[in-house]
């Protein structure tokens, strides 16, 4: 459709907010998205909500009812094609988060209600300055995330993990949780899923590490990353999978899928879900780990552990389930053991001791990863599980990040140094890779 004539009151309205914003600073804003929101809401009366419109037709209703509200005045082509994006974005996408969660340098999009949105773009954070024009419309779009994953979130379930049709993984907390508003927390992950050889072209790992969890994976050993939130788990999880030998069987359990394996054709991917007032009963991460079992896996791959499920997991690790991956929170390695061994307690109880010889027995090597103060991700541990010995987990250390200073754009130097030779090579040896 040919753009030509706009209507006197919508040119002064478009053409005038230039002028506007010189002289009255943030209300020539206000103006524009008040003008786009008129627009929307006559898309929105004329569009026929007992049809499925294609996006095609809509963009033609869009630019209909722009040239409607014209008649004699001229608007230059940029500021119609932008008020025809926004509209259009606002009525069949996520307003103007979609142009966000596209942009690929853009990795995470936090909402503190409608009113302050906050960035995370190639590593520095900053507000943005677009913001909803109302708590009901940022609902609006936090419903429309979370239907689309068969997802519920509302008063009486107010807190819910779901995702994007691009893998990124959402985190919504509504009210009466929420108190400054819906809170919307979105994670966004690279099309192309981050190897072992981008992380070794970044720093975040050394070639000699790199080269023996390669070797790790490939012969089976059971390997727990641990680490803070934000330092790189799924990111680094989905590259160690890359040593997977494509022609085993995995199976993978999350609470909402986030990994991206590429080179593992036998895939099973399986995702929690919640219960819903049309009576679907809850399916947890338990009993994923329990129907995972009866389906042959080869190994397991467990998103995150956070509470009971660590007993069906340290099950897995200690009946043939060799080889099998898996992720927590913790501050350390062995932070990460005695946050397991509370794990296993809130699921079941045990003696502590039978615990301890449970996860001595399942895991093999804790890979700990950490972020540092500029911001970058680097493994700072690799400790191996060697035993347990009068009721305690023995471990040794074999590589560890020592820090030597900071170079001249302030980021931080240093080297994954070794500590200790492998302590259980059996499974090196019996894979042929010793």
């Amino acid at each position: 459709m040919s753009w030509l004539v706009t209507s006197a009151a919508l040119q002064r309205r478009i053409l005038g907010l230039e002028h506007k914003k010189r002289e009255e600073g943030p209300g020539g804003d206000a103006a524009a998205k008040k003008l786009q929101i008129e627009i929307r809401e006559r898309v929105l009366s004329q569009m026929d909500m007992t049809q499925e419109l294609t996006d095609e037709e809509v963009t033609g209703l869009i630019e209909r009812c722009i040239l409607e509200a014209s008649q004699d005045c001229f608007i230059s082509l940029s500021q119609k094609r932008r008020l025809a994006k926004d509209i259009f974005l606002a009525i069949r996408k996520l307003d103007f988060l979609q142009e966000l969660i596209d942009d690929e340098s853009v990795t995470e999009i936090m909402v503190n209600g409608p009113d302050a949105i906050f960035v995370e773009k190639d590593g520095v954070l900053f507000r943005a300055h677009d913001r909803f024009e109302s708590a009901e419309k940022l609902e609006n779009v936090i419903q429309q995330i979370v239907a689309s994953c068969n997802r519920v979130v509302n008063e009486a379930s107010p807190i819910v993990d779901a995702r994007l049709e691009n893998g990124a993984r959402v985190h919504v907390v509504l009210a009466p949780v929420a108190l400054n508003g819906p809170i919307l927390t979105i994670r966004r992950f690279p099309k192309r899923p981050m190897q072992m050889e981008d992380l070794l072209r970044i720093g975040s790992i050394s070639g000699e590490a790199a080269e023996l969890l390669g070797k790790l994976v490939r012969a089976g050993y059971n390997i727990f990353i641990s680490g803070g939130t934000g330092s790189g788990k799924t990111t680094f999880l989905n590259a160690l999978s890359g040593y997977i030998p494509a022609g085993e069987r995995v199976i993978t359990i999350e609470d909402s899928a986030e990994l991206q394996f590429t080179t593992l054709p036998n895939l099973v991917r399986m995702e929690t879900r919640n219960a819903n007032v049309e009576g679907c009963r809850e399916i947890t991460i338990r009993d994923l780990i329990r129907a995972s079992l009866r389906m042959r896996p080869d190994r397991l791959i467990i998103g995150e552990v956070r509470g009971g499920e660590a007993v069906d997991m340290l099950q897995c690790l200690n009946t043939g389930h060799d080889g099998s991956l898996s992720t927590g929170h913790a501050n350390s390695a062995s932070d990460m053991l005695y946050r397991l061994e509370t794990m296993v307690l809130m699921g079941m109880e045990l003696p502590l001791a039978a615990i301890r010889g449970q996860i001595a027995s399942g895991l093999d090597v804790i890979v700990h990863l950490g972020r540092l103060r500029d911001k970058s991700r680097r493994v700072l541990e690799i400790t191996e599980v060697i035993g347990c010995e009068n009721g305690a987990i023995c471990t040794q250390p074999l590589y560890q990040f020592e820090e030597e200073g900071e170079d001249d754009q302030k980021r931080i130097v240093g080297v994954l140094r070794k500590r200790a030779e492998l302590y259980h090579t059996e499974k090196l040896c019996a894979a042929g890779l010793s």
